[in-house]
């Protein structure tokens, strides 16, 4: 009796310990959050050294400035066509090539996935140069055509591998019965794969629109006015050479975040599980 309650209380302490842990690790994460909150909706133009969560004077003057002072719609305008384009253009590209490489056998198909895998190993800054000379002879420029070209070939060789993957785990039984009651493969792949990749198709899009959402170097890059830059290249003049406003900066980054947050919703029953085992039941 006396070893089963100090095991009892082994258990609890060894549990409670984990749980302070795992709190102190939820703090240390959700702390710089909170602090960018406070920047944002402070007075103080500079940073603050201050350990404290709250604002010294509350004020929404960082919100009012870049809302309504600062072409700050147009930005989210060009940001949203940018990364809905790119993931539209690379999940169709991606999803099409993808099922190639799982279910069909022909020459190069090892190289070509070898290909896609050793394009991820270089950083994206690597191609600037090149694609630059290329933007630039296409005369897109300035132009979010050009941001949506770049930012699609980039996605496309980890949406492939990803897409590629999930196709494997769709039993080809599925496909077979099909076949034998007289579908084509153009419609199997609409109405039976797609359908069932749901979950892959969701991640691999969010992959894609982050990807283009968050990308500073390359929109620094090709866009040179003001009203074509995307969300990134816009806050990070607020923090320049000669000017460091912090205040603005954190307003802006957590309006830039809202998006993105809003996606995680929205897409969030796509990500917890997949659908092909209730497939294969019905």
């Amino acid at each position: 009796m006396e070893a089963k309650k100090k095991r009892s209380f082994r258990e609890r302490v060894i549990g409670a310990l984990l749980q302070f842990s795992i709190l102190l690790f939820a703090i240390g994460t959700v702390y710089p959050v909170l602090w960018v909150f406070k920047i944002a909706f402070g007075s103080q133009r500079g940073l603050s050294l201050s350990l404290s969560l709250f604002p010294a004077q509350p004020t929404l003057e960082n919100f009012n400035y870049i809302l309504f002072k600062k072409p700050f719609f147009i930005w989210l305008l060009n940001s949203l066509i940018v990364a809905a384009a790119t993931a539209v253009i690379g999940i169709f590209l991606a999803a099409t090539a993808g099922y190639a490489f799982s279910r069909f056998r022909f020459p190069g198909r090892t190289a070509g996935l070898l290909s896609f895998l050793i394009t991820q190993m270089f950083p994206g800054t690597l191609m600037m140069i090149p694609l630059y000379l290329i933007v630039n002879w296409l005369g897109l420029l300035d132009n979010l055509a050009g941001l949506v070209l770049v930012y699609s070939t980039s996605a496309i060789p980890f949406s492939v591998w990803m897409l590629k993957g999930y196709f494997d785990t769709i039993p080809k039984e599925l496909e077979e019965s099909a076949l034998i009651d007289g579908a084509s493969r153009t419609l199997i792949f609409y109405k039976i794969i797609l359908p069932l990749a749901k979950p892959a198709l969701a991640v691999t899009a969010l992959f894609s629109f982050m990807t283009a959402w968050n990308e500073y170097i390359l929109a620094a890059t090709f866009m040179n006015r003001e009203l074509s830059y995307t969300l990134p290249v816009a806050l990070r003049n607020f923090v320049g050479q000669f000017a460091q406003d912090w205040g603005l900066f954190a307003a802006g980054a957590i309006l830039v975040s809202l998006p993105i947050v809003a996606l995680f919703f929205i897409l969030q029953k796509y990500l917890v599980s997949g659908l092909t085992a209730g497939s294969v039941k019905g």
